[in-house]
């Protein structure tokens, strides 16, 4: 239903391999050309190797989304961590996942299989303040990018605030990538699940951007937008 009403516009669908229909909806995604990604989940290591078996291919901002204890060895993380058979993504604004975990998670999955998400809602680019948001409901929203719920503890995030680019100054300036390989986790890796965007060649989709580094600033400034070869924006 949801193929219908979009037009077959749903190419990725997220979903927790817990359920017992999930290996039959994994297959039967999979065989409509459908990726399928693993998140929000509590799943065991038998679940998560069958949903890949099934055909999963991604994991969805691996590191959130989960329960805020877990048990230390049998959890939801490490057998997506480990499995060859799956890619991940991350959310890499400096305030999801430590310097430290997201160094480990790169390496355990490698740059080839992980691709970073900016988790942004609809208080990204407002001005630092008390919002009442549609994720999280009450909500403060620090200078640095940081969004928590207003509870009082300042402990639990409510999404992120920062745009994409923004991962790729922290992957650069906090775990240590080069700046191309960077730019890849942030283009060329996600294109791979949305038509093949994010390559420079003849042919392939000219949605491109400019932007100013010197390796510092938290958010590099963009100057220049191109979307299908057409430019919509210029600082």
């Amino acid at each position: 239903r949801w193929q219908d009403a979009s037009g077959d516009l749903v190419g990725l669908v997220t979903l927790s391999p817990h359920w017992p229909e999930s290996v039959a909806y994994i297959r039967a995604l999979t065989a409509a050309g459908v990726h399928v990604a693993l998140g929000h989940t509590t799943a065991s290591a038998e679940q998560i190797t069958a949903a890949v078996d099934a055909g999963a291919v991604l994991s969805t901002h691996l590191g959130n989304g989960s329960h805020s204890h877990i048990h230390r060895r049998n959890n939801a993380l490490w057998p997506q961590l480990s499995n060859d058979g799956l890619c991940a993504s991350f959310i890499a604004d400096g305030h999801h996942l430590s310097p430290h975990l997201l160094q480990v998670m790169l390496r355990a999955k490698g740059l080839s299989r992980s691709l970073i998400v900016s988790d942004v809602t609809a208080i990204g680019g407002m001005a630092p303040g008390h919002y009442d948001a549609s994720v999280g409901g009450p909500v403060i929203l620090a200078a640095n990018g940081h969004l928590t719920m207003n509870d009082g503890t300042g402990q639990f995030l409510a999404g992120a605030a920062l745009p994409l680019i923004a991962g790729v100054a922290t992957l650069v300036r906090e775990s240590g990538l080069r700046l191309h390989d960077a730019l890849d986790l942030a283009s060329v890796n996600p294109g791979r699940w949305v038509g093949g965007r994010g390559r420079l060649e003849p042919g392939a989709p000219a949605d491109l951007i400019r932007f100013e580094w010197d390796g510092m600033a938290q958010v590099p400034h963009v100057t220049d937008v191109w979307l299908q070869g057409e430019q919509v924006y210029r600082a």
